[in-house]
């Protein structure tokens, strides 16, 4: 994972957010940018949508949000980094992998995530990897960019609600820890023992947060 630095063209605009990577390793052939995983555990997660009128700036800012609304903070990242920097850290942004997306377009929607996350490293922001998978393809793409035997944060949401979806979301999370070897996994949303009672076996330490939507509904329903 050499260290690499982008070249700027004075006269041309940066829409690929190419200052997001400039100091960032990258891992495997499709070149995913590096996260560098704080130590710190969140004690509460706030949704970016949320983060940004958040008077209680304890916890850390995820982005388990639909993309329309996540998509104001890739499109202009650098005007909330002063509010990001209120919190006590940020798990990388969820960027949809559906499972019928073109796999172009979830190599971009994986590349994205982690060069945030890269840059958030620059910027000093204590920073766990948000780690999203499709089907089988995607496992091993889901995997790069994040350090082993760390901390790792997943999002159950939408994702375990039928018997096809949760099928799939079981081999992935297998492979997952199998490959990363976590210490933690936060997750955000149900954490149901049929899915995460193995990794409880390992002894992994999973930290379950329910999402806003359940919250704010009074019932999981994930």
């Amino acid at each position: 994972m050499p260290k690499t630095t982008i070249p700027y063209g004075t006269k041309c605009k940066d829409v690929f957010h190419a200052f997001m990577v400039q100091h960032a390793e990258f891992d495997g052939e499709m070149e995913i940018p590096c996260v560098k995983t704080t130590d710190m555990l969140p004690t509460r997660l706030v949704p970016f949508s949320h983060a940004i009128s958040e008077k209680d700036h304890s916890g850390f800012v995820v982005f388990y949000e639909r993309d329309e609304k996540i998509e104001t903070f890739w499109n202009n990242p650098k005007k909330y980094l002063p509010m990001l920097k209120r919190y006590d850290g940020v798990i990388t942004p969820d960027y949809s992998l559906y499972y019928d997306m073109p796999y172009a377009m979830q190599v971009w929607n994986t590349y994205r995530g982690k060069a945030v996350g890269a840059w958030l490293n620059d910027n000093g922001i204590p920073t766990i990897p948000n780690v999203r998978w499709g089907d089988e393809c995607t496992y091993e793409l889901a995997c790069l960019g994040v350090e082993r035997n760390s901390t790792i944060a997943v999002g159950t949401h939408g994702c375990i609600k039928s018997k096809e979806y949760r099928h799939m979301f079981i081999h992935g999370f297998d492979y997952i820890l199998d490959k990363l070897k976590p210490k933690n996994v936060i997750v955000y949303g149900n954490a149901p023992p049929r899915i995460f009672g193995l990794a409880t076996m390992y002894g992994v330490n999973i930290l379950r947060f329910e999402s806003a939507f359940c919250l704010s509904h009074k019932k999981e329903v994930c």
